[in-house]
């Protein structure tokens, strides 16, 4: 019951975010991680969201991104990694929510498949997907044109 209200927080949260975005056209910036494992990668559900991503978040102030993506990581799936593990795969900005949205993506390769634990609040879903399975769901821009590129393909 709880998480559930949280849940409704946080639409809340990001459709006054999206509002706010609207009016003032911001430009923000942020860092994801693209867990590999086996040729799949980890992809998430964020409660406020409909597409898919990869755990990440804003940049703080005075936080490299390679940090943030670390942290970002291991609040919301679980998985720790120490940032100078995290391999620079992809730079870029988009129009997103009525925002320009620069964000860095870094890559890690695991052995094996983690264990995640998502917090059922913030992230409602984590599971590994092919790149091919994943470009076939709705997912944020970011990712589908990294894993365009990653596969030697032109984005749609």
């Amino acid at each position: 019951m709880i998480n559930a209200l949280v849940r409704v927080v946080y639409r809340l949260a990001h459709w006054g975010l999206r509002l706010l975005w609207f009016i003032r056209r911001p430009e923000t910036t942020g860092a994801l991680v693209a867990v590999w494992c086996e040729g799949r990668i980890l992809l998430v559900k964020n409660s406020y969201r409909p597409q898919l991503t990869l755990p990440g978040g804003y940049v703080k102030a005075r936080e490299d991104r390679r940090t943030t993506a670390a942290r970002e990581l291991r609040e919301e799936v679980g998985i720790q990694v120490q940032p100078k593990r995290l391999v620079h795969a992809y730079h870029g900005t988009h129009l997103f929510e009525h925002r320009k949205d620069t964000l860095d993506i870094y890559e890690v390769e695991v052995d094996e498949e983690p264990k995640v634990r998502v917090d059922d609040r913030e992230v409602v879903l984590a599971e590994f997907h092919s790149p091919d399975e994943a470009l076939g769901l709705e997912i944020v821009p970011h990712l589908e044109e990294y894993l365009a590129r990653r596969m030697g393909r032109a984005a749609t």
